[in-house]
């Protein structure tokens, strides 16, 4: 795996790169990461090469990874037998070159919206530029796996080929409504209030300026987990939500469970795993029409979709339900038995089963030839960008 983000930068792709890697451990597969530093020296008993990183202007959290001749070295040295581009941009471009010149298939990961991100930083006119060259980068990869029917439908509009969908996992054991915590409750609404929480990077891209719109709903404490630069504006906006900073492990467990409703605001989410946390931990959720929430929140029996960036109807979802206690916990228990199954187990065999298959796709015509099921596969190297590893199985 190579990737553009990795340790200790914590993100949606770094979370489920990381899935993945213990999945390949579990399974019993070799892998090797390549990703910008600084970062670790291992996750999951597998090597991390690491080269050099640059933050995008405004956004320095964000680190891209810069193309050297180190990844076509390490991938010589590894010899995979599949190249796993996790969400590649720079450094995930220069696998799929390296991939190609070895004569190796590559599996190309689409997880971020580029454009869509870019545009919501300043940089406006580059939706053109920045599709081409992601176009480019897909198109060296045998498949391209997409997380949700609206990410699939829009790259099949802009001319991407071998598109699959391969959603992402959900740690049900973690994630589930009996972390909920009431001495939590209690710090957070003496009152009895309704919890009504966001969590997730508290950054332009995620719209978290349309929480201003639920900051006099009656009867409502809103609390706010996740920390970024907008975190500032955020608080000056919404005085009285409780901010409970970045949360992980237990303690993220806890809070989703200790909540009522969950709110998400961000419009350009490829998947949205904070909507799948959240209703593994047994929460209705309100989230906009579009991008991967609209595969996961069955409107009007796990939760309500708003129309994108409309304040006025995000309010009325959130009073709807903060009004009716029986709503709550009826559309929370169908939530939690949406997503239950999505194990990353399950969620990392699929993975595993594409691999195979783009292996025998490109297995020599002439020769012996040997099968590659996907129990045996030899190596598995992710590049990527946005924050995943190079794996190798």
């Amino acid at each position: 795996m190579v990737t553009e983000s990795f340790l200790p930068r914590v993100n949606g792709v770094t979370n489920s790169v990381c899935r993945v890697l213990e999945h390949l451990e579990r399974r019993g597969h070799e892998a090797l990461i390549i990703a910008p530093g600084p970062g670790p020296e291992a996750y999951a008993g597998f090597p991390v090469t690491v080269v050099p990183g640059v933050g995008l202007p405004g956004y320095n959290s964000f680190v891209l990874g810069l193309p050297t001749k180190a990844v076509e070295r390490r991938l010589r040295e590894f010899a995979p037998d599949v190249v796993h581009l996790a969400s590649p941009v720079a450094l995930g471009a220069a696998g799929a070159r390296a991939a190609r010149k070895m004569g190796v298939p590559s599996v190309a990961v689409f997880q971020t919206d580029l454009a869509g991100f870019a545009r919501r930083y300043g940089f406006r006119g580059t939706d053109k530029t920045i599709w081409s060259w992601l176009r480019h980068v897909h198109r060296q990869a045998a498949r391209t796996l997409v997380p949700s029917s609206a990410t699939y439908k829009q790259l099949d509009e802009r001319g991407f080929p071998g598109l699959a969908m391969w959603r992402r996992g959900v740690d049900a054991e973690r994630f589930q409504p009996s972390r909920r915590s009431e001495a939590l409750r209690r710090e957070l609404a003496p009152n009895g209030e309704v919890l009504v929480g966001f969590v997730g990077r508290l950054a332009s891209e995620k719209r978290v300026e349309l929480l201003a719109c639920l900051a006099d709903v009656p009867n409502v404490k809103l609390v706010v987990v996740g920390e970024g630069p907008a975190e500032k504006k955020l608080r000056s906006m919404l005085p009285d939500a409780a901010f409970l900073g970045f949360l992980d492990g237990q303690r993220l467990a806890e809070a989703y469970a200790s909540l009522d409703v969950f709110v998400h605001t961000g419009p350009d989410e490829t998947f949205c795993q904070a909507v799948q946390e959240a209703m593994a931990s047994g929460l209705p959720v309100v989230a906009p029409a579009a991008g991967g929430p609209v595969d996961l929140v069955t409107p009007e029996e796990t939760g309500l979709l708003f129309e994108p960036n409309d304040m006025d109807a995000l309010r009325a979802c959130v009073v709807r339900l903060a009004e009716d206690a029986e709503l709550r916990t009826r559309w929370g228990a169908a939530s939690r038995l949406s997503v239950e199954h999505r194990s990353w187990t399950a969620v990392g065999d699929e993975l595993l089963r594409h691999y195979a298959e783009v292996c025998r796709e490109h297995a020599p015509r002439s020769g012996p030839q040997l099968p590659v099921p996907a129990a045996r596969l030899a190596r598995v190297y992710e590049f990527g960008g946005d924050g995943q590893k190079a794996a190798a199985a």
